[in-house]
């Protein structure tokens, strides 16, 4: 037997949710708007990794890999300005997508708060892990390893947008 939500019901399953939606997308914002700002105010430590990376100098150095090192500091440099750019912009979303959220705004939240997630999912998941990862050999590496990181943000992004997108009550159904 299935029963629809009673009206007494609904608001406290609705609330709940936009709750948990907004405080996700809030530490998610909190966390890339500092990692953002710890690229902008401390480059260099950060470049060093995208550089070694990049450059794939730090793995195994498999003959049949090796061509894909990226050895240019200034294709390099501009991967990681990039990056930066992505981040603040995601950072900026999400902070706006949390306003919403706490403004019970679940339409307009919703969306920014997906726009936001996918952009951390993309830079995590496409970027850091497939791209790094894989691309560039990032697992050979036994000091230049990020995927650990990536992957807990890739995960936490990922929860965060499944409950973003759970229904709250008939009037949240999209």
């Amino acid at each position: 037997m299935t029963t629809t939500p009673t009206a007494s019901t609904t608001p406290a399953r609705s609330t709940g949710l936009t709750l948990a939606a907004g405080v996700l997308t809030g530490i998610l914002a909190l966390y890339i708007a500092l990692v953002a700002l710890g690229n902008i105010t401390d480059f260099g430590t950060n470049q060093q990794f995208v550089r070694h990376v990049l450059a794939m100098d730090t793995t195994f150095k498999d003959d049949d890999l090796m061509g894909r090192a990226i050895t240019s500091t200034g294709l390099q440099d501009a991967a990681y300005v990039a990056i930066i750019v992505w981040e603040t912009v995601a950072a900026l979303v999400l902070i706006a997508g949390t306003y919403l959220w706490a403004r019970r705004d679940r339409l307009r939240a919703r969306r920014l708060s997906t726009y936001g997630l996918l952009m951390l999912l993309l830079l995590f998941g496409a970027g850091f892990i497939a791209i790094g990862g894989e691309w560039f050999a990032m697992w050979q590496s036994k000091s230049w390893n990020g995927l650990d990181a990536a992957t807990r943000v890739f995960l936490l992004s990922g929860v965060a947008l499944i409950v973003n997108h759970l229904p709250g009550g008939q009037r949240d159904a999209i």
